[in-house]
């Protein structure tokens, strides 16, 4: 039994997923052509409704299906997997996870394939900044009795950039839960996300960026 564990969601939380995504945009414009970017990208919303997470190489096989002939899609496949996501780190945000290591122990809470998404975590640099100490679910918001079991703690702290991850932890761990909220991202601005889930409501700390922590007084935390 810890006294706290701190959690830390990745994407548009310690990693700049929106500069990923617009990276694959463009990439994928020059590689197979506008019409068929926008393709993919329609399969891709597609199958984040059905699965509630991103799944880029499973829109990509759904793409595949499409259209069998496109060479393309091979070089594709290999530019995410080989992406630099250590480059679209956030400012300090590993320097962050190595200052609250001090409290406690610092494991990844993210949702995800079981591909692509460990694959970023590792090449990132996450994977070792946190000891290997990763959770990767469907939905980590309904898997909070399994973060539980594995991570036993009188206290949690959970920095996501998504305030209804906030809201629904919020809602099962009470009191027990600090919630901090980055605000980075498409999420974190979304106007119906933010009037759905006020700032003030779901998150005890608020800061512009991930790197802002390091400004606080963390033993609040």
């Amino acid at each position: 039994m810890h006294d706290v564990v701190l959690l830390f969601d990745v994407d548009n939380t310690l990693l700049d997923n929106d500069r990923v995504t617009k990276d694959l945009h463009e990439y994928l414009e020059r590689e197979i052509g506008v019409e068929q970017a926008t393709e993919y990208f329609t399969l891709f919303e597609e199958l984040r409704q059905e699965l509630g997470y991103a799944d880029y190489l499973g829109a990509l096989q759904r793409f595949r299906t499409a259209h069998p002939h496109e060479p393309g899609v091979l070089r594709v496949s290999s530019w995410l997997v080989d992406y630099p996501f250590a480059d679209r780190l956030y400012p300090r945000a590993l320097e962050v996870i190595s200052q609250l290591d001090s409290f406690g122990p610092t494991v990844i809470l993210t949702d995800g394939d079981v591909v692509f998404q460990p694959r970023k975590i590792e090449r990132s640099g996450i994977l070792e900044a946190v000891e290997g100490r990763v959770l990767v679910y469907v939905h980590k918001e309904h898997e909070l009795a399994d973060v539980e079991r594995r991570f036993p703690a009188r206290r949690y702290v959970l920095v996501d950039d998504k305030l209804r991850i906030l809201a629904a932890v919020k809602a099962v761990w009470g009191e027990r839960v600090t919630t901090v909220f980055p605000r980075q991202g498409h999420y974190a601005h979304d106007a119906a996300t933010l009037a759905e889930f006020p700032e003030a409501q779901f998150a005890d700390i608020a800061v512009d960026t991930i790197g802002d922590l390091l400004q606080c007084d963390l033993s609040s935390l």
